[in-house]
C-alpha cells in the first residue's frame, strides 16, 4: 500500500478524532495526521499552503456539525479552491438526518473531489478501505 503524505482531521469531537488516529496508526498508512476543532481553522490552513506553494492533505475526514465553521460550510468554501489535485473528503457524521445526505449528494456532484459518506463511529475496515483508494 503507499503511503499517504498527509490527512486531515476536521471534528470538535476529541473521542472521535482519538480513534480515527489510533486507527490510522495501527494500519501505518499516513505521515502526518492534523487536526482541526472547526472547518474555518482547516480551510484557513488550506488557503495558507496553497498561497505558500506547501503540500496539502490526500485525505480528509470531516465532521459536519461543529461550532464556528460546520462542514458544509467548509465544503461549499473548498470545492471553490483553485486545487491541481483530487482530495477525497470523507463526511464522518452521527446525524439520521435525511437533509444531509442529500447535502452530501449535492456537493459530491459540484466538484470533481471524491466525497463519501460514513456514519460514526468509523470501523477500521472504513478506514482501511478510505486510504486504499486515495
Amino acid at each position: 500500500m503507499k503511503k499517504i503524505k498527509s490527512i486531515y482531521i476536521i471534528d470538535d469531537d476529541p473521542i472521535t478524532v482519538f480513534g480515527i488516529r489510533k486507527l490510522l496508526s495501527s494500519i501505518e498508512v499516513c505521515n502526518s495526521v492534523n487536526t482541526f476543532d472547526n472547518g474555518k481553522l482547516a480551510i484557513d490552513c488550506i488557503k495558507r499552503n496553497i498561497e505558500e506553494n506547501r503540500s496539502l492533505p490526500d485525505i480528509i475526514f470531516l465532521d459536519i456539525n461543529m461550532p464556528i465553521m460546520d462542514g458544509w460550510q467548509f465544503l461549499e468554501e473548498f470545492i471553490t479552491l483553485p486545487l491541481e489535485n483530487t482530495i477525497r473528503i470523507n463526511i464522518i457524521t452521527s446525524s439520521i438526518d435525511s437533509f444531509d445526505k442529500e447535502n452530501w449528494e449535492l456537493y459530491n456532484s459540484k466538484t470533481g473531489h471524491t466525497i463519501t459518506y460514513n456514519n460514526k463511529p468509523i470501523s477500521r475496515k472504513d478506514i482501511t478501505e478510505i486510504t486504499k483508494v486515495a
